[in-house]
């Protein structure tokens, strides 16, 4: 008898939490799962220079969509929702890091013959100089140049606004050419 008076709350609470009766949660998520974890995966190794960390990163981004899937207010923002959720989360990692943060061509050795002719000196350069800008520039870079988001949709993002973004582009690109510079 107690269920049946729990059950109209329940029902009455599904229904405000519910916005429209959607595709199935995780048919959805892991459709978005197959199409884009690969990409935002390298969001996260770029911004925190460590893959089993991007990927965790990534991982809980996608049980947090799936968590709040009825909550969302337009399911075709889902992608925006989860770049967020992957640069929060790797803001989190790189603040509870004490320290000692795992670089790219910290000196480790490469994984593979061709892993060491893709990740080159050039490139170990310009992921250190990268890793040296504040980390405003540097998820500005990130989102516009790696990912190819517009001004619009890297501050959405970021949580700023696109002038915002904009500077913060220009600003990392200067230093960038000037660390460069400095390596030549």
């Amino acid at each position: 008898m107690e269920s049946d008076t729990r059950r109209p709350t329940a029902i009455a609470r599904a229904g405000r939490t519910a916005r429209s009766p959607g595709p199935d949660p995780a048919a959805a998520v892991t459709a978005i799962y197959q199409a884009h974890a690969l990409g935002l995966i390298r969001l996260a190794h770029i911004m925190l220079g460590d893959r089993p960390s991007a990927e965790d990163v990534v991982q809980e981004a996608f049980c947090g969509l799936y968590r709040r899937w009825s909550h969302l207010s337009d399911t075709g923002s889902a992608l925006q929702y989860l770049r967020t959720s992957v640069l929060n989360g790797c803001r989190s990692a790189l603040r509870r890091r004490t320290g000692q943060r795992a670089q790219p061509g910290d000196g480790r050795p490469a994984a593979s013959a061709e892993a060491a002719v893709i990740s080159g000196e050039d490139r170990r350069e310009v992921m250190l100089a990268l890793r040296r800008l504040p980390a405003r520039q540097r998820e500005a870079l990130v989102l516009r140049y790696y990912l190819d988001l517009s001004p619009e949709e890297a501050a959405t993002v970021m949580g700023i606004g696109p002038s915002s973004v904009r500077s913060a582009t220009h600003r990392a690109l200067s230093s960038l050419g000037r660390m460069l510079k400095e390596l030549s």
